[in-house]
């Protein structure tokens, strides 16, 4: 007579209890998600799977993806560090944090694509507007150019970030578009022909704080006629 094989059966209490769902572990895994596959992976079903878990049990705790959205955008933007309010002038500091919102979108792709299309409504993006207009009242701008100088400001900063982490993303090179220039007709574009080593100068670092002090020098001349 042969002896069957015995089964070891596993208690279910015996297993890794799940960590409880909540809306700050959707926003965390949300954001895991973003920052590995880009804005695709903000999706309810994509959510839903890493927590093991249905679709349908995610909007008890986030009403659609739009209020998601900005939940992830908030988190993400907690890396942005600001400099204390004694470090150098109100315009050293102002550029700096703009640099290091710059530093957390192109870090994650897909948080500088959200910068762009959802409203900052969280604690973390109101600190870094707070923080900005802070630097501007210092620097006497009346309130509607503060306004929306930074709203200006902040949409540069977002735009960059994007164009470049797409760039990336598609494999596009600063190479590919200086050779996109050489090969133009001199005769239709003359000025682009006469400008094409100043089109793709200097690195990007540098670009884009020239157009930073270039957007607040603008809310500077205009500070009170707003």
């Amino acid at each position: 007579m042969t002896n069957k094989p015995t089964r070891t059966v596993v208690s279910r209490r015996a297993r890794p209890a799940k960590e409880p769902l909540s809306k700050e572990l959707i926003v965390e895994t949300a954001l895991g998600l973003v920052k590995s596959e880009g804005s695709s992976g903000l999706s309810m079903r994509k959510i839903a799977k890493a927590l093991d878990t249905g679709p349908s049990s995610l909007y008890v705790y986030v009403t659609n993806q739009q209020e998601l959205s900005a939940y992830v955008l908030d988190a993400g933007l907690a890396e942005v560090t600001f400099s204390s309010s004694d470090s150098g002038t109100w315009q050293s500091r102002l550029l700096d944090v703009l640099d290091s919102y710059l530093m957390v979108l192109f870090d994650a792709p897909g948080i500088a694509e959200l910068a762009l299309t959802t409203i900052p409504v969280g604690h973390n993006s109101l600190g870094i507007t707070e923080y900005m207009l802070q630097q501007l009242n210092e620097a006497g701008v009346g309130a509607t150019s503060a306004a929306w100088g930074i709203d200006l400001l902040t949409l540069y900063v977002s735009s960059v970030a994007f164009e470049q982490t797409s760039r990336n993303q598609v494999g596009t090179t600063l190479q590919a578009v200086k050779a996109s220039y050489q090969s133009l007709d001199a005769k239709r574009y003359p000025l682009l022909m006469g400008l094409r080593e100043e089109m793709t100068s200097a690195d990007g670092k540098e670009r884009f704080r020239w157009g930073l002090e270039v957007i607040l020098q603008g809310i500077l001349q205009r500070k009170n006629e707003v």
